[in-house]
């Protein structure tokens, strides 16, 4: 077969074929009596081996290796070729990633382009004073994308640049991409990024953030809880009790779930629902004498008879603790 119809069939050009000629990789096994290259049978196989391992990334001279050196080895080649494969698709995602933040930014000339390159590259600088300025620099009308800022706060440890992130996303223009980001957040298998999702949440305004919050309260991660609740109770959001309980009960953020139970007794509705709440923890079996001593503490913040009542029964409980903290507090209100 002449070299024409071997790259009609190959697929191989006529010069890609005499380039493989000129480094020994496939060589025709006659001439025609013109003098003409003539590929065999074993020839065009070979054509065919060469090309099915540049498909794998392989050189020309690794396959030249890999064809003629039985003592070359393909597992170590091959091992080779995944890490540097997962490199460049990796190197390959990261610069897609950063093309669709600019895309996203909607550029319109050059100096914006080069102005959201420097924001992006100031929010994965090493210095968190980069970062910091990056941070405040995207509130200040330097466009980009919300999903830059998301991924930057989700990741960030130094808590004064993590401040900052939440301030440009509460003030940035999204609209509503922000909080479902932040909610993917919260499925994190890494505690720490689930604990900055909720954080940031918290710090969001609008019903999109409130919505994904009252989501929160269901979570499996008592952190996420924590914090939904407290932002919901700041809201004045009731659905937040039972969760502000909780918190005073396990001791965790309790002075900060107690006032948030005041803010929330804003009525004598609300005010009598939250007292009969703390009211029934109290008297469980199952709570604990430093929990009851809390409970009992948060009652003080929240108005109206059915709290007093309480406070009132508790000041004759056989816990002493908890008698003398319910007496005082009792009188405390008494005094006002």
């Amino acid at each position: 077969m002449l070299i024409g119809e071997v790259a009609r069939r190959s697929g191989v050009s006529a010069r890609m074929l005499r380039h493989y000629e000129s480094l020994g990789l496939v060589r025709p096994s006659g001439r025609t009596g013109s003098g003409y290259r003539e590929y065999a049978a074993d020839d065009i196989r070979r054509i065919f081996h060469i090309e099915s391992l540049r498909s794998l990334g392989l050189s020309l001279r690794e396959i030249g290796r890999a064809l003629d050196d039985p003592a070359f080895a393909p597992s170590a080649l091959v091992g080779d070729l995944v890490r540097q494969t997962r490199d460049r698709i990796a190197a390959e995602t990261e610069l897609l990633t950063r093309l669709s933040r600019i895309d996203a930014a909607d550029p319109a000339d050059w100096e914006d382009v080069l102005q959201v390159v420097a924001l992006l590259q100031g929010l994965g600088s090493q210095s968190a004073d980069a970062r910091q300025r990056a941070a405040l620099a995207s509130a200040r009308g330097v466009p980009v994308p919300v999903e830059a800022l998301v991924e930057a706060a989700l990741s960030e440890t130094d808590p004064n640049v993590a401040g900052a992130l939440r301030w440009a996303l509460a003030r940035s223009d999204d609209d509503g991409g922000g909080p479902a980001l932040l909610a993917e957040g919260l499925g994190s298998p890494v505690a720490d990024v689930r604990k900055r999702a909720v954080q940031t949440l918290a710090e969001l305004p609008g019903d999109e953030a409130a919505v994904h919050l009252r989501d929160a309260l269901a979570h499996p991660d008592v952190v996420v809880r924590g914090y939904a609740a407290l932002a919901l109770g700041a809201r004045g959001v009731a659905e937040a009790v039972p969760t502000l309980v909780d918190m005073i009960v396990e001791g965790g953020n309790d002075t900060e779930a107690a006032d948030a139970l005041s803010t929330l007794a804003s009525d004598t509705v609300a005010a009598d629902r939250i007292a009969t709440a703390l009211v029934d923890r109290l008297i469980q079996a199952t709570t604990e004498a430093p929990a009851r001593g809390r409970l009992t503490q948060a009652l003080a913040g929240i108005p109206g008879g059915t709290a007093s009542r309480a406070l009132a029964d508790l000041s004759h409980d056989d816990d002493r603790a908890v008698a003398l903290t319910a007496a005082y507090l009792l009188r405390l209100r008494e005094a006002r």
